[in-house]
């Protein structure tokens, strides 16, 4: 490998919320934020950026939407014209803008839990009605839609359907059937499809990201997706990301509702994102041979060592969710590694309905450190 991921880096002496919300000898494995240097490529940029010394206001790269253009087309056959991307200082802004966008306070948001807690905040923000529609679980542990019950939880005020795909936290990447089904279903009624899909280049082999605006046209008109460099090139404190819609009016709608409150793109977050996607791709594909060992390692360690413990193998994220309800474990999963492990994990509780009992963990991070985190964990049980 060019690059090196076996290396830890000694985060606490830097601004890194991951690193310093707890005290030193806690391992934190909570926030997805990878403890990897980025690619040198956009390191490189970055600095001849910063040598020029000027930081005034900026403006996109000129290239950058020729680039992701250029991008959809190869990764998914998808057709986007350079109008179709709306920069954005991050996905999260994206979803809350979707809700005001397509919808009226007292109006209703579909939300599949357990969910990435700001998707599950987003309809609140907005004064919306956040529908709760659960994943549930088949004999092996991998989480599924229930088309029947997705769709009783519509009514004729529902307007909106937030998907997370690749699926965080439950690590899905939604096969072409399934988003087939729920798109039919949102077109049936009429429903605008915002879809976060941030994701999209974490995805394991034997598995593949499918757009859901690409299932079929009448799909994509209906359709905001959320992309960014943040997660997939470990540059997510730069607030940098995109949505791309092609519906000439629902992007009108949705840029409107921005003015005046979500700011445009920082300088160095569009240096930052077109140097990852004009040179970032031997490092994306060694840190994801990296993270799928780590993921498997992960695995196995649960069922050999963590009993009562359970997790699916993630096919997609940085993520696992781990089912500690048959692990006897006393009160929040959370608190009890937290405490007796020293170890920290996302409390599964703020994920929503069925997220009690399960904590996530971060396995983006150096062997060794996922290795000592699963030993203290397995020592606390």
């Amino acid at each position: 490998m060019r690059y090196d991921f076996d290396t830890p880096f000694d985060r606490r002496c830097s601004d890194s919320e991951k690193w310093r919300r707890y005290p030193e000898d806690v391992l934190p494995l909570w926030v997805a934020d990878m403890d990897f240097m980025s690619p040198e490529p956009v390191i490189r940029a970055l600095q001849e950026r910063v040598a020029h010394g000027i930081f005034g206001y900026g403006t996109e790269p000129a290239t950058l939407r020729q680039i992701l253009a250029e991008r959809m087309a190869r990764l998914y056959n998808w057709q986007v014209s350079e109008a179709d991307f709306v920069f954005l200082p991050g996905v999260v802004p994206g979803f809350n803008m979707a809700c005001r966008a397509v919808a009226s306070p007292g109006e209703a948001v579909l939300i599949q839990t357990p969910i990435y807690p700001p998707i599950l905040e987003a309809p609140g923000n907005a004064g919306l009605r956040g529908v709760i529609v659960p994943l549930v679980q088949d004999v092996s542990g991998r989480y599924c839609v229930d088309f029947d019950l997705f769709e009783r939880s519509i009514d004729e005020r529902t307007r909106l359907f937030i998907l997370c795909n690749p699926h965080n936290p439950v690590g899905r990447a939604f096969e072409r059937d399934e988003l087939e089904r729920m798109a039919e279903i949102c077109l049936r009624h009429d429903i605008i499809i915002c879809s976060d899909e941030i994701h999209c280049d974490l995805v394991f082999s034997g598995h593949r990201h499918i757009p859901i605006a690409t299932v079929d046209p009448a799909v994509a008109m209906r359709t905001i997706t959320l992309m960014a460099p943040s997660k997939t090139f470990n540059i997510a404190g730069l607030q940098c990301s995109f949505a791309i819609i092609q519906d000439a009016a629902l992007r009108q709608r949705f840029r409107s509702v921005r003015a005046g409150l979500v700011p445009h793109v920082n300088i160095m977050g569009f240096v930052a994102a077109l140097a990852a996607y004009q040179e970032g791709q031997p490092w994306l594909d060694e840190v994801m041979a990296y993270l799928e060992t780590n993921r498997d390692f992960l695995v196995e360690y649960i069922r050999h060592h963590l009993p009562g413990i359970g997790v699916y193998r993630p096919e997609a994220t940085m993520l696992a969710w781990l089912d500690c309800r048959a692990a006897s474990i006393p009160g929040n999963p959370h608190q009890f590694f937290l405490e007796h492990a020293r170890v920290a994990l996302s409390d599964g509780t703020a994920f929503g309905q069925g997220g009690e009992g399960f904590v996530r963990l971060n396995f983006g991070c150096p062997r060794r450190i996922l290795a000592e985190a699963l030993e203290r964990m397995r020592q606390a049980l």
